[in-house]
C-alpha cells in the first residue's frame, strides 16, 4: 500500500477507535490516537507475515500464525484500544468481537493479552516491552531465523530502569533484528514529560547505547514509510526510533491536551470527533 491508502486506512481505523472508546465508556483515546498510524504502517506495509489464516486460532502469542511472522509487542499497553481496532482491520478480531470492549465476559482487556488473536505477549506493566522483544530478537538470532520483533514504547514509560537494561543487551548482542518505536507524544498522565522526568536528548542518550537512532514525523505516513523502509538490518546494531507524534492526533479538541490521555467522551464529543474524521476522509 502508498502513504496515501495507508492514510485513508488510518483514518477509517481511527474513526472506529473514537466510536469503541465511546461505546466502551474506557480507553486511553489520546495516546491510542498518537500511536494508530505507526501501527497501521507496520500491519499493512512493513511487517511480514502476519496476515491470518482462513480461521485464526482462539488464542494469540502461543504459536499464533506463521513461524517466521515478524513480531510486535506493544509496551505501552494501555493503548491497547489502537492495536484491536488494527488487528480487526487486519483480520485477527471480527466486528461483533470488538463491540464487547468494555462489557461483562468480553474477551478483550485493557492491556494486551495473549487471549486476543494476533496478540503476541501480555503487556502493560510499563517497562517490560523491550526486554521482552530483545529476548524475543536473540532466540531468532539464536534459531537462525529471519523475522524482526518491533517494539513501541511509551515516551513517559522512559522512566523505567529495565529499559536501558534491555538497551544494554540489545548493543552487546548486535541484535539489528530489533526495532524499538517511542511514540513521542511529549505528554503523560501526569502532564509533560519534560516536566514529570525529562527525556532529552533522546537521540543522545541511546546513541551512547550503541543504538542505530532516527527520527520521524509519526503524524505523517509518508515519512513513517521513508523511516522504516530505511532501516538497515544488517548494520550489527539494534533500531531505535523516535517517532514526534501529537498525544489525541486528528481530533481537534483532543490535540496536545494531557486530560485525553484517559479521557472519555460523551455522546457529543464522539459525534464531533468522528465529523472530523470522516470530513477528512471525503477529502
Amino acid at each position: 500500500m502508498n502513504a496515501q491508502e495507508l492514510t485513508l486506512l488510518a483514518e477509517r481505523n481511527r474513526k472506529r477507535l473514537v466510536e469503541v472508546v465511546y461505546a466502551a465508556r474506557a480507553g486511553h483515546i489520546g495516546g491510542d490516537l498518537s500511536s494508530l498510524n505507526v501501527m497501521t504502517a507496520l500491519y499493512f506495509d512493513v511487517m511480514r507475515n502476519i496476515a491470518p489464516g482462513p480461521t485464526p486460532p482462539a488464542r494469540g502469542g502461543r504459536g499464533q500464525g506463521h513461524p517466521d511472522r515478524d513480531r510486535f509487542v506493544l509496551s505501552k499497553g494501555h493503548c491497547v484500544e489502537a492495536l484491536y481496532v488494527t488487528l480487526e482491520a487486519r483480520g485477527y478480531l471480527q466486528p461483533d468481537v470488538l463491540d464487547t470492549l468494555g462489557r461483562y465476559g468480553s474477551p478483550l482487556s485493557g492491556h494486551p493479552t495473549i487471549d486476543v488473536p494476533g496478540i503476541e505477549v501480555n503487556s502493560g506493566a510499563l517497562g517490560h516491552g523491550l526486554p521482552i522483544g530483545v529476548g524475543m530478537a536473540l532466540a531468532a538470532r539464536m534459531d537462525q531465523k529471519g523475522w524482526r520483533t518491533f517494539v513501541m514504547m511509551g515516551d513517559g514509560e522512559q522512566g523505567e530502569g529495565s529499559i536501558y537494561e534491555a538497551a544494554m543487551a540489545a548493543h552487546k548482542y548486535q541484535l539489528d533484528n530489533l526495532v524499538a518505536i517511542i511514540d513521542r507524544n511529549h505528554l503523560q498522565i501526569s502532564g509533560n514529560t519534560e516536566d514529570v522526568m525529562p527525556l532529552d536528548s533522546i537521540r543522545e542518550r541511546w546513541t551512547a547505547f550503541g543504538w542505530d537512532v532516527a527520527e520521524m514525523n509519526g503524524d505523517d505516513m509518508h515519512s513513517i514509510l521513508a523511516t522504516l523502509h530505511s532501516i538497515d538490518y544488517e548494520n550489527r546494531q539494534p533500531h531505535l526510533i523516535i517517532s514526534n507524534t501529537t498525544k489525541g492526533y486528528g481530533v481537534s479538541f483532543m490535540e496536545g491536551v494531557a486530560k485525553w490521555h484517559h479521557g472519555v467522551l460523551n455522546e457529543e464529543q464522539c459525534r464531533e470527533a468522528v465529523r472530523e474524521i470522516e470530513e477528512r476522509m471525503r477529502n
